[in-house]
């Protein structure tokens, strides 16, 4: 299992070519030497090559997983045994074991702390207080994760910075909507084998995950429809060339359901019960949240396992709704999660911004921040130099003109 892991990295480092130029460039500057960093992210090669380009800066690193299904268990035993970096994660781990993991890896007494969802920042608030003494700063990848810090820094709750990584555009435009898009449809694909041409596909949320899932239901020739709460998206969505609907009636018309918002509650009873015999449900929010399985359940005579991934659900009513991945994010669940290109952008910003709290650190307050806009610029700079892009530069005069506001018609 351990060869078989390191191949995984390895091969997600082939299309990670930015975070392998810093590689480079933190042998020889050491930013972190000495530096204790624990993550709490999924466990899949291109985290893998996260940890890895840490630790050739000169960190401690130690990672545990951010969700039960997300974890690539082969991965886990190449870190471990390949590159000897703690690892707290197994694919399936029930809620007591997951929080257990948490613990672990916090017991490396993190100056610095790298999230994914803020249950790592969560845990330490709460039931691991006596540590955040010694943490200066960190990071959260996720919106979920960027909403929850949000709050707390609203109630004074955080005790600490925290760089949300993404605020940056080179994570939300590329990884939240091409990753997201991608792997979501690879994971119902996979999960189900069926074809989504002609199929009524129902997308929960316009962000930029929900964009990206929409767009590419629709090029792979299904019929989107979009179910949003705030207005100027759902007009978004109009203008974008979607049809727009209320749950209730998207319920009684979709195929296929994926919920995108970040939120709680989004498929529930009432809409379970409306739902056409064979609608597939799936979930690419960061937490099980969305879809309500406990109340599916409740409407449920028989659960039978259908295939890998996907619970079939027979309702009261004789009606059968298929669940994937348990209701977990899908795309990690039923399939391997973003592709290496994209998480090489998310992955970059993470480096570069832990990068920058180790030399900042002191001079933040406890606040939650976004990507200095010069990595955001250095990571899409480095991005198209991989790609053999060039692009124009202003020119002095160009610049002048941008920078007065005396020059008119």
């Amino acid at each position: 299992m351990s060869l078989r892991g390191k191949q995984r990295i390895k091969w997600a480092a082939r299309e990670m070519p930015v975070l392998s130029s810093l590689v480079e460039r933190f042998i020889k500057t050491k930013p972190f030497l000495g530096v204790r960093i624990s993550a709490c992210l999924h466990v899949t090669a291109e985290t893998a090559n996260l940890m890895l380009a840490l630790k050739s800066g000169g960190a401690q690193v130690a990672l545990c997983g951010s969700n039960p299904l997300s974890t690539q268990d082969d991965v886990v035993q190449s870190l471990k045994h390949d590159y000897k970096i703690p690892v707290f994660a197994k694919r399936g781990v029930k809620t007591r074991q997951y929080y257990q993991h948490l613990k672990q890896a916090l017991a490396h007494k993190p100056q610095l702390t790298v999230d994914d969802g803020a249950d790592l920042v969560t845990f330490l608030h709460t039931k691991s207080r006596r540590l955040l003494k010694d943490v200066w700063g960190g990071t959260e990848e996720t919106t979920t994760g960027v909403i929850r810090l949000k709050t707390m820094a609203k109630l004074g709750k955080l005790r600490y910075p925290i760089i949300a990584v993404n605020s940056a555009l080179t994570k939300y435009l590329f990884d939240n909507r091409y990753g997201t898009g991608q792997s979501t449809l690879d994971a119902i694909m996979r999960a189900t084998n069926i074809l989504l041409a002609g199929k009524v596909f129902v997308v929960a949320g316009y962000g930029w995950c929900g964009k990206g899932v929409a767009m590419r239901a629709k090029g792979l020739g299904a019929r989107v429809v979009v179910v949003e709460v705030d207005a100027v998206r759902a007009l978004e969505a109009v203008m974008d060339g979607f049809e727009i609907l209320p749950m209730m009636m998207a319920a009684r018309i979709g195929d296929i359901f994926v919920t995108t918002t970040g939120d709680v509650d989004v498929i529930t009873k009432p809409y379970f019960l409306n739902m056409k015999s064979g609608a597939i449900v799936a979930n690419s929010g960061h937490f099980d949240v969305e879809v309500n399985v406990k109340e599916l359940e409740k409407l449920t005579t028989k659960v039978t396992v259908a295939r890998d991934n996907v619970r079939e659900y027979t309702l009261k009513n004789g009606r059968k709704i298929y669940l994937l991945a348990e209701g977990r994010l899908v795309n990690l669940g039923a399939a391997e999660g973003h592709p290496a290109s994209v998480m090489d952008l998310s992955f970059s910003n993470q480096a570069l911004a832990l990068e920058y709290l180790v030399k900042q650190h002191a001079g933040l307050t406890p606040a939650v921040y976004p990507v200095p806009s010069i990595i955001d610029n250095l990571v899409a700079e480095l991005k198209l130099r991989s790609m053999k892009v060039s692009h124009d530069t202003l020119s002095p005069k160009q610049k002048k003109y941008l920078t007065s506001w005396k020059i008119g018609t």
